[in-house]
């Protein structure tokens, strides 16, 4: 009984007992049929974790977070790539929850409503994650895309930037933002707003192309908001491969605080949002659920403004 529990319950048993246990079953080769397990107990001790991609740190460390806390419960993580837009979403939901998981983790609150109603169906807990509404499906942790926007016009505007332009990728949680820094700075009495599109994921070649753009269809700018880091640094190489002083000439501004945000010459102001905590809470959610005990339905984390030289 000592083994089952420490292979399906492993929070309720020491950790002297756990390590001995798998140091036991290490040295004699044993598998666990965790499907044999799961049919006895009705659970799978599988969540699954749906994420558009994980060549960006922005989610890969809130999935490190998310795996690493349900680890230690016992719990191992599927991961599934949706790519952008999220148009793989539907058919690996039909496939992960063929697979009967324990939970669902997912990224966005947008989904069809064939999936949104096979999650319902399922009747397992669903943290949806990295945007906010008041109708989750189930339960959400994220945070306010408009207000991340209003946020960064105001504070560019305060800064004295009138001519602003947007290298921004084409997928809806950057619309979001974008909407929000628009409808703020047309409070403030700026419409112009020069725009280039790109396809999403952003990185430095398509952040280089887009400030060309601008740059060669406006001309006239003082500040640049970029709907990423990756966006923002491709913008920060290509003004100064034009000679412009940053932030003299042109301030560039990112979002998501990625690890070379300080490091860059100058270094890029950004928004910072705490992924880690997306993941933690995300698992946090999910755990108290299994253990029939209260969570916070909705958990906004907010955000943060990180000024740093570019601005």
């Amino acid at each position: 009984m000592t083994v089952s529990r420490a292979i399906n319950r492993p929070e309720l048993v020491t950790k002297d007992t756990l390590e001995h246990v798998r140091e036991v079953i290490a040295r004699s080769g044993y598998v666990p049929n965790l499907l044999a397990g799961g049919l006895a107990s009705k659970r799978s001790r599988l969540v699954a974790a749906i994420v558009p991609t994980i060549g960006n740190s922005i989610f890969a460390e809130a999935v490190e977070c998310l795996t690493d806390r349900l680890g230690e419960a016992g719990y191992k993580v599927l991961l599934g790539l949706s790519g952008y837009p999220a148009s793989r979403e539907d058919e690996l939901l039909a496939t992960v929850l063929s697979r009967r998981p324990d939970a669902v983790f997912l990224t966005g609150i947008t989904h069809s409503p064939e999936s949104r109603q096979r999650l319902l169906a399922a009747k397992i807990p669903v943290v949806e994650t990295w945007d906010l509404t008041p109708t989750p499906i189930d339960m959400l942790v994220g945070f306010s895309h408009e207000k991340v926007g209003r946020a960064v016009a105001n504070y560019l505007i305060d800064k004295g930037y009138r001519h602003l332009g947007l290298v921004w990728a084409s997928d809806e949680r950057a619309a979001i933002r974008r909407r929000g820094f628009e409808d703020a700075a047309a409070e403030r009495g700026v419409t112009d707003i020069k725009v280039a599109i790109l396809p999403a994921p952003g990185n430095l070649k398509l952040g280089r192309e887009g400030l060309a753009k601008l740059l060669d269809e406006a001309g006239d700018l003082d500040a640049v908001f970029c709907s990423s880091d990756a966006l923002a640094q491709g913008v920060l190489t290509e003004a100064q491969a034009r000679g412009l002083a940053v932030p003299g000439d042109l301030a560039i501004m990112g979002f998501g605080d990625l690890e070379f945000a300080p490091y860059t010459y100058p270094s890029l102001s950004t928004v910072r949002i705490d992924r880690r905590a997306i993941g933690l809470l995300s698992a946090e959610a999910m755990l108290a659920r299994f253990g029939d005990r209260p969570f916070e339905k909705i958990v906004d984390i907010g955000f943060e403004i990180v000024e740093r030289a570019s601005t």
